[in-house]
């Protein structure tokens, strides 16, 4: 595995269905080196850290395999490098193959897997669409949040090594395909709901699912 693109951006005013709105995820690539903070990069901010950002979710990487497969579906947008928020695009990094809790040396940081991506509006913003949440989690491609365990210095090119497996493994995908498609995966849901590793967010939308499935 390796960083292919180091993204970082400012947040930025933008109008929205008439309405202005402030948005951290408009990134743009940048030579290295570049520092991994606890909260984020240097050069880099989130614009709403009540949904965004904070120890669990300082770092957002995006496998480089997903692009074609977008390019294809959305070939009347420019998708750059950054183009879905992401701090880091990663060759190689596989969402099913990710344990919560994993720990990776990205360069000369040292980050740990929280959970997936859930996209908010402002992923359609970006794009562009107005479809574009409900696209992004039916692809079942939603990227990797980390938090920073070591701070440390990255630049393109560098390797990514898995340094440390969770002992008892969830996936980002498990989690991404019972959010996504629950009630499809009851068994999945029912699952992760006892495993000491799912975030407490993941867990009570799981518990309020099963409720709602178990009283139709």
């Amino acid at each position: 595995m390796r960083i292919v693109s180091v993204n970082v951006g400012q947040p930025r005013k933008v109008i929205w269905r008439d309405q202005e709105v402030v948005t951290g995820i408009f990134k743009s690539p940048v030579e290295g080196p570049v520092m991994v903070r606890r909260l984020n990069l240097e050069g880099d901010r989130q614009a709403d850290l009540e949904n965004h950002g904070g120890r669990n979710k300082a770092v957002y990487a995006y496998p480089a395999e997903h692009y074609p497969a977008w390019r294809k579906e959305l070939p009347d947008l420019e998708l750059p490098w950054g183009a879905f928020g992401e701090n880091f695009t990663v060759e190689g990094l596989k969402e099913e193959e990710v344990c919560v809790g994993d720990e990776f040396r990205f360069g000369h940081a040292v980050l740990a897997v929280t959970q997936p991506r859930v996209p908010c509006y402002k992923l359609g913003i970006r794009m562009g669409r107005d479809d574009m949440v409900k696209l992004f989690l039916q692809s079942n491609r939603p990227g990797v949040y980390f938090r920073v365990v070591e701070e440390g210095s990255v630049t393109n090119g560098d390797a990514v090594e898995r340094i440390k497996k969770a002992s008892d493994c969830i996936t980002v995908m498990e989690i991404n395909r019972a959010f996504a498609h629950g009630r499809e995966n009851i068994p999945l849901m029912r699952r992760l709901v006892r495993h000491p590793f799912l975030p407490e967010g993941f867990r009570d939308h799981f518990l309020s699912q099963l409720d709602l499935i178990e009283e139709s």
